[in-house]
C-alpha cells in the first residue's frame, strides 16, 4: 500500500513534479492560439499551416492517450511519466527552433506523442504515491495548481509573443523538463500494475492516429478540391472502419467496444463530441478574431479569454456539487445552451470591439455554461460503467473531446469559406467567423438536445471525479481507475 504522506518533505517533492508535469501539457495547450498569427507571419505560413499547428499536437495526443497510460502501469509510471516529460520538452525545443512551417508540424505531432505519456501519469503518480489518506487532498491541490496554470497560460502566452517572441511560448517547457525530470526520478517511487499482461493495442493506436490524420488532412485540403484529397478522405474512413474491426475482434483492446452497451455511456460522448467541437473551434477562431479583426495585441487576446478559465477554477467543485443534487441531464442540458449564446454574442466583436462592452459578456456566458457542464459531464461518464472501467472511460472520453476538437479546427475553415490567406485580412477573416460562430451554437444545441433526451440520473452509489477544481478547457479532466488497479487503458 502506498504510504506518502502529503506533509512529508517527499509528498511535497511528489506534489511538484505531478504538477510541473501536467502544466506543461495544459499551458500548451492553452497558449499556442493565441501565438498563431505571429507564427504565420513569422514562417509565412497559410491559415493550412496554421490548423496543422493545433491539430498535429491532437492527433497523436487523441490517439495515444489510452496506449500511454497503460504503458505506465506496465512499465512503470514514474519511468513512462520521466520519458514523456523528456519527450515533450525535446520535441518543444524542435518547435521554438522550428525554420519553417513543415518542421514545427513534425515537431507538434511528437509533442503529441510525449503529451499522452506524460498526462495520464500525473495522476497515476499521486494514487499510487500517497496514503489513501491523503490521496483526496493531494489530488485536489494537484488539480488545483493545474487549473492556475490554465489560468496563467493564455496571459502567459501572449506576453511572450509580444516580447521575446512565439518561439518562447515552446521553449518554456524546457526548464520546466530540467526540474520536472531530476525531481521525479529522486522522490518518486517507482509504481506498476504487476497483473498487468496482455499484448499492448499497437495496431489500434496506429489505426486510430492514422484515421485522425488522413481525415484531418481532407477536410484542411478540400478547398483544393484535388483527387488526392478525396483518396485520403476514403483512406482516412477506411482506416476508421479498420480500427473499429480490430478493436472488436482484440481480446485485449486499447478501446474496448463492449463499452458503449452503455446507454449512458454512449450518450454523454455524444454530448462531449458536439460540445468540445464547439469549444475547440471557439478558441481557435476567437485568438484569431481578436487580434486580425478587433485590433488587440497578443498579450491582449491572451488576458481577454481569461474570464473563461477563471470561472471553471472557481466554481467547478460547486457545479459538480449541484449536478450531484439534481442529477446531470439539467447542466449538460443548461450548459451547452448558455454556450451557444456565448458564441452568438461574439458576433458583436469586430473592428475595434470595446473589451467591457463587446467580449467580457460573452465570455463570461461562455464561463458560466462551461462550469455548469464540465463537472457533471465528467461526472456522468465515470458513474455510467463499473468502478472497474473508470479510467479506461474517463480515458474514451477525453480522448473523445480532443478528437471531436481537431475535426473541428480542420472542418470551420471549410464551412465557412476561408480562404488560405483569410487570417491576413481584416475583413475576409471578419466574414468567415461572422459564419462560424451561429454552426458551433447549432452543435451545442445539438449536443443540449442529446442530453436532455438521452442522459439520466446516475444510480446513487455510482464513481465520483476525483479532480473536482480544474480549469481545464480543451477536453475534460482525466480521472483514473481504483487505486488499486490504476489502469487507464484496460
Amino acid at each position: 500500500m502506498p504510504d506518502v504522506r502529503l506533509a512529508s518533505s517527499q509528498g511535497r517533492w511528489i506534489l511538484l513534479t505531478t504538477v510541473l508535469g501536467s502544466s506543461m501539457a495544459m499551458l500548451d495547450s492553452t497558449v499556442v492560439n493565441v501565438a498563431l498569427p505571429r507564427i504565420g507571419e513569422d514562417l509565412d505560413a497559410s491559415l493550412a499551416a496554421l490548423q496543422w499547428t493545433v491539430n498535429a499536437y491532437m492527433v497523436t495526443l487523441a490517439a495515444l492517450i489510452l496506449l500511454g497510460g497503460s504503458l505506465g502501469d506496465r512499465y512503470g509510471r514514474r519511468k513512462i511519466f520521466v520519458l514523456g516529460v523528456v519527450w515533450f520538452a525535446t520535441a518543444s525545443l524542435l518547435c521554438g527552433l522550428a525554420p519553417n512551417a513543415t518542421v514545427l508540424i513534425a515537431a507538434r505531432a511528437l509533442q503529441g506523442i510525449g503529451g499522452a505519456l506524460l498526462t495520464p501519469g500525473s495522476l497515476a503518480l499521486i494514487q499510487a504515491s500517497f496514503h489513501p489518506d491523503d490521496r483526496a487532498k493531494a489530488v485536489g491541490l494537484w488539480s488545483g495548481f493545474g487549473g492556475v496554470g490554465a489560468a496563467v497560460g493564455p496571459f502567459l502566452g501572449g506576453w511572450l509573443v509580444d516580447g521575446p517572441g512565439w518561439r518562447w511560448v515552446f521553449l518554456l517547457n524546457v526548464p520546466l523538463a530540467v526540474v520536472c525530470a531530476p525531481v521525479a526520478v529522486r522522490h518518486v517511487p517507482e509504481s506498476s500494475d504487476g497483473g498487468g499482461h496482455g499484448r499492448f493495442d499497437v495496431l489500434g493506436a496506429t489505426l486510430g492516429a492514422l484515421a485522425l490524420a488522413l481525415v484531418t488532412y481532407a477536410l484542411i485540403e478540400a478547398p483544393g478540391g484535388s483527387v488526392l484529397v478525396a483518396i485520403t478522405a476514403v483512406a482516412g474512413v477506411a482506416a476508421a472502419v479498420a480500427f473499429v474491426y480490430v478493436e472488436k475482434h482484440r481480446s485485449d483492446p486499447m478501446m474496448p467496444l463492449d463499452i458503449f452497451s452503455s446507454r449512458q455511456f454512449t450518450a454523454v460522448n455524444l454530448v462531449t463530441l458536439c460540445v468540445y467541437a464547439a469549444f475547440s473551434g471557439f478558441f481557435f477562431l476567437t485568438a484569431l478574431q481578436l487580434q486580425v479583426v478587433a485590433g488587440y495585441s497578443a498579450l491582449q487576446a491572451g488576458t481577454a479569454l481569461l474570464p473563461t478559465t477563471v470561472l471553471m477554477l472557481l466554481f467547478s467543485a460547486q457545479s459538480g456539487a449541484l449536478a450531484d443534487r439534481i442529477g446531470p441531464r439539467i447542466p449538460l442540458t443548461v450548459g451547452p445552451l448558455l454556450c451557444a449564446v456565448a458564441m452568438l454574442l461574439m458576433l458583436r466583436v469586430g473592428k475595434d470591439a470595446n473589451y467591457l462592452t463587446d467580449v467580457l459578456p460573452a465570455l463570461l456566458v461562455m464561463g458560466t455554461g462551461m462550469v455548469t457542464l464540465v463537472a457533471p459531464l465528467t461526472a456522468t461518464v465515470l458513474a455510467s460503467v463499473d468502478t472497474a472501467r473508470a479510467g479506461l472511460a474517463s480515458g474514451i472520453n477525453n480522448a473523445a473531446a480532443r478528437a471531436a476538437g481537431l475535426i473541428a479546427v480542420a472542418a470551420l475553415p471549410l464551412l465557412t469559406g476561408m480562404g488560405p490567406e483569410a487570417y491576413r485580412s481584416a475583413d475576409a477573416f471578419e466574414t468567415s467567423f461572422r459564419r462560424a460562430m451561429p454552426i458551433c451554437a447549432a452543435v451545442l444545441i445539438a449536443g443540449a438536445i442529446l442530453a436532455f433526451t438521452l442522459v439520466r440520473r446516475p444510480p446513487p452509489d455510482c464513481r465520483h471525479p476525483e479532480c473536482r477544481t480544474h480549469g481545464c478547457v480543451t477536453a475534460p479532466p482525466l480521472e483514473r481507475g481504483p487505486a488499486s488497479s490504476g489502469r487507464l487503458g484496460k
